[in-house]
């Protein structure tokens, strides 16, 4: 699952509530070793009734496993992930999430997929990550956002997109692994603990030399 904070989030405001439009609105993860895309589909009421029948392929008013998957694979089909100048990346589908058509119909239940990359491990220094968005282009609006990755060896240095969102690229810069939060805070732990030892010492030589002073 992605569960992460959005970094410099696009600051055009759409509502999830669209009439007329599908709302795709993607994010994307970068790990030390794949990239993991989540997608959410929002049809509006007005259209809501033409993605069911996208995906309830033999209308029988159920959407079936086959039938999401199916859905899924042509989205899937329709996106593209690429690594500075390589050949775009495969993704597979982690994980789905498919509403019961009355609640399409409300115009605010989403489509969610979940995608992952073939393994992948990205050598130290600077990378560009394009995503590329081509699906149901006419009357769809996009978002596009990074998020901040898990790997503390991964930093997002910024993020460039079209005007519509429907491309992203995001600006990344891999290198050692910095120590964590928990790293640090034992780290200064020991040294306080050390730091507290020398004044110890320091005192106790003090006193033990004013002692022999006194005696004399």
């Amino acid at each position: 699952m992605i569960v992460a904070a959005f970094v410099l989030a696009g600051s055009a405001s759409v509502s999830a509530h669209r009439y007329d439009e599908l709302l795709q609105a993607a994010r994307v993860a970068v790990d030390a070793d794949r990239v993991r895309l989540e997608i959410d589909l929002t049809p509006g009421i007005a259209v809501a009734d033409r993605v069911i029948r996208d995906i309830d392929v033999n209308g029988d008013g159920l959407l079936s496993a086959s039938e999401q998957q199916a859905y899924a694979e042509r989205v899937i089909d329709q996106i593209t992930l690429r690594f500075d100048d390589s050949q775009p990346l495969r993704l597979a589908l982690a994980q789905s999430r498919f509403p019961e058509p009355a609640a399409m119909r409300s115009g605010d239940a989403a489509i969610t997929l979940r995608l992952e990359s073939d393994p992948q491990p990205i050598s130290r220094g600077p990378h560009r990550l394009h995503f590329r968005n081509d699906n149901e282009t006419e009357g769809s609006v996009y978002l596009a956002n990074a998020l901040v990755p898990e790997s503390d060896r991964i930093a997002v240095t910024g993020q460039r997109r079209d005007v519509d969102q429907r491309e992203l690229t995001v600006e990344l810069n891999v290198g050692a692994a910095r120590p964590s939060n928990t790293a640090w805070a034992w780290l200064l732990m020991a040294c306080a603990v050390f730091g507290e030892r020398v004044v110890r010492r320091r005192k106790s030589r003090s006193s033990t030399v004013q002692t022999l002073l006194h005696k004399r």
